[in-house]
This record gives C-alpha cells, structure tokens and sequence, in this order.
C-alpha cells in the first residue's frame, strides 16, 4: 500500500457576528429594554439558542451515526459456477514480502470480505490465488475548493479552481484517493479468472476503518463481472463498545 504524505491543516468555520441594529442603545444593567430592540435582542437570543443545540446534535449524532462508503467498482470475471467449499491463499509480490505487517492487515480485511462471497482461507489446499493491491494518496486542498468559500467572511461562489497555493497564510483540508485491487488465479489451468478494481476518495483519514466496505464494494457482483463501472455502497457502522 503506497501512501503519499503531504501537510495537514485543520480548516476553521468563520463568519459575521451578528450584533444590535446599527444606532441601537444597549440597555443598562438591571434596566429592561423596551420596544423592537429589545424584541430584536430576545430573538436574536432564542434563534442562536436553537442553533446552538441544532449544531451540538449534529455533533454528536454524526459520531455514532452511519457512514454510507461509496466506490467506483469495475471488475472483470470469467468464473462460471464456483466449486463447492471454494478456497484460496494470498500471493505476494516481491516488494509485499518487505511490508508484511501491512500486508497482514490488508489481508485480514480481505479474508473477510471474500469469505461474506462463499470463499474460505486454506493456506494447504487453495483451489486460487488470491493477490491484491491497494493504493492511498493524499492531495491537501485550499478551503476556496469548496463551491461556497471565498475567505475569512466572505462566502459565495467560487469561479475556476485552485488546487493548491503556496501562501502560508492558506488553510487547507486533507482530501484522500483510494484504490484497491483483487485478483482470482485458478491453480489448475494458472489462469486469472477474476479480476476486480474499486476506487474510492473523500476526506476521511481512517483508512483501516475504511477498507473493509471498500474490499465488500469490490466483490458485491462476485462472481460475475461488471458492464463497465457501477456505483456501489456499503454502510459502515461504529464498532459496538
């Protein structure tokens, strides 16, 4: 798995402060105010209130809510019917043999997921060869990417594109591409038989956490083959503590 480090910045939230109508007298202490300011003022009070309680719902719910992982899938297949109680083994590369505790890890998640589509590890007698691939990059791009931000204060939309600049004074987010790769090889004839491809970005940085619906999207036509690429998704939920 080859990851591409580069900067991380986290980008903040800004925005005019609302205040009293331009002219307005505050009221002094102990003094109630009388009239549209002082309605204004309760308003003003009871909506960033709501706001308040809305956001931190948000917040909150978000962490245990849901996430709905979607992947662009292609997979090529000449696989008929599988023989019963299928099995395989992972093949590594020459340059997997010197990441083998990342290969482990690539390995567990695959090992599940292949054996939700009916294909069970058997390092002894393996009807295939299972060898896979996987791919992370990550690209910091400037806040103004986002379709509504043009700057401290000054939200609109935005015209052309800018990937990234070389300013200190720029903030940017992490935005990560993924890709992964399975392939089937029939120990019998020495034929690839099943090959599948699934790219996935957004700005998530949990990868490991990530890759068990990326591997399940892969193998969600298993095992037919796809007429060009498909839109899959996979929820994936929080770990029950």
């Amino acid at each position: 798995m080859f990851i591409k480090q580069g900067a991380f910045y986290v980008a903040g939230l800004t925005g005019p402060a609302a205040g009293l109508p331009c002219g307005a007298a505050s009221p002094r202490m102990g003094q109630e105010a009388k009239g549209p300011v002082s309605r204004y003022v309760k308003e003003t009070i009871v909506l960033r209130s709501i706001m308040a309680l809305g956001l931190a719902g948000l917040l909150l719910g978000g962490c245990a809510s849901v996430r709905v992982v979607e992947s662009e899938v292609q997979t090529f297949s000449t696989l008929g019917v599988l023989p019963a109680q299928a099995t395989f083994r992972f093949e590594r590369l020459p340059s997997q043999l010197v990441q083998n505790k990342r290969q482990d890890e690539l390995e567990r998640v695959a090992e599940q997921a292949l054996l939700q589509v009916g294909l069970r590890r058997n390092d002894a007698n393996a009807h295939y060869n299972v060898q896979l691939g996987v791919r992370v990059e990550r690209e910091d791009r400037v806040d103004w990417n986002d379709a509504w931000w043009y700057g401290r204060g000054f939200p609109g939309p935005r015209f052309g594109h800018m990937s990234r600049w070389p300013s200190p004074w720029v903030r940017s987010t992490s935005w990560f591409q993924r890709e992964i790769s399975l392939t089937l090889r029939d120990n019998g004839t020495g034929q690839v038989v099943y090959e599948t491809h699934a790219t996935q970005e957004d700005a998530w940085s949990d990868t490991l956490n990530l890759l068990p619906a990326i591997f399940s999207a892969a193998l969600t036509d298993f095992p037919a083959g796809t007429e060009g690429s498909r839109q899959r998704k996979v929820e994936l939920r929080p770990p029950v503590r």
